[in-house]
């Protein structure tokens, strides 16, 4: 059945309300009733309005699942969130943050709500935390999850995932209407497999639970086997469809495009330690996309 975060929603109306209370001052500055106007406004341009995207946030809040904390990248089953894409401050990664925000910037305005093992019906109460924060720009990366389940069976319905995004995103624009949201695309795991399994350690260390639905048994090439694989595959890619699909009814969303579905990976960018998971190299590539969608003049 699917997650609805009922509290996620309760604590952004809070949230919400606490902004508005804030927002009182005339948005267009201090020009008051009694000012004298010799009518030369009148004939002036008006200013330009600000751009929709802001390339350049000041602050950010990152949500998501285990990529996100930089799970194994730097020891065995541990987040190693200085690593992260999205806020670490290792200098190898370079992430979005850093790159936005620079190493004090980042140090002090970036925020990283992901959970290890999240999966999208858990996206809406990172938001409720990460709204608190009222960043400009908030990361997702989700979904990974929702397809590695026990089976191919087992995996969310794609009903459910745009659900539970579309109500994120509804709650998030409810406590912060001009926060500016970049998603990425959920990663090819079809390629993990076809990469991974050419190390016979890594092929060990799956057998051991890792995604069971697209990496169990990596070696059976049957029928029945290739079914399970494509039908994974296809879940992840009707997964980022509906990602483009939710994220372009927001002006102030911007989706990657699949550039993280669409790279080519290999061992370098996997962790040694499970062959899953974004190794520090891998994780420098994510911040790199990530960076190139945020700075684009156009989507």
């Amino acid at each position: 059945m699917r997650k609805r975060s009922h509290r996620a929603r309760a604590a952004l109306a809070v949230v919400a309300a606490a902004v508005l209370s804030m927002a009182g001052c005339d948005a267009f500055g201090g020009g008051g009733a009694g000012t004298k106007d010799s009518g030369a406004s009148a004939s002036r341009p008006s200013a330009r309005p600000a751009p929709v995207w802001n390339r350049s946030p000041d602050s950010i809040a990152a949500v998501g699942d285990s990529i996100t904390r930089g799970f194994d990248a730097c020891t065995v089953l541990s987040d190693c969130p200085e690593v992260s894409w999205a806020t670490g401050s290792d200098a190898k990664v370079d992430s979005l943050a850093v790159r936005l925000l620079g190493v004090t910037g980042a140090a002090e305005r970036s925020w990283n709500y992901a959970v290890t093992g999240a999966r999208m019906a858990d996206l809406p109460e990172q938001m409720t935390q990460a709204a608190t924060r009222a960043p400009q720009l908030v990361t997702v990366m989700i979904g990974a999850n929702d397809a590695c389940r026990s089976s191919a069976r087992a995996m969310t319905s794609v009903a459910s995932f745009r659900a539970d995004f579309e109500e994120s995103l509804a709650a998030l624009r409810a406590a912060l209407p001009k926060t500016q949201v970049y998603v990425a695309s959920v990663p090819n795991l079809k390629r993990l497999w076809s990469e991974g399994r050419t190390n016979p350690l890594g092929k060990q260390v799956w057998k051991l639970g890792i995604c069971p639905s697209m990496l169990g048994e990596a070696d059976d090439l049957t029928g029945k086997a290739t079914l399970r694989r494509d039908k994974v595959q296809k879940r992840v890619e009707a997964y980022n469809t509906v990602l483009k699909d939710v994220c372009a009814k927001d002006r102030r969303c911007r989706f990657d495009r699949n550039a993280v579905f669409d790279f080519r990976f290999d061992t370098e960018q996997l962790s040694h330690w499970d062959w899953f998971h974004p190794s520090r190299n891998g994780q420098a590539r994510l911040a790199e996309i990530a960076y190139r969608t945020v700075t684009a003049e156009r989507p």
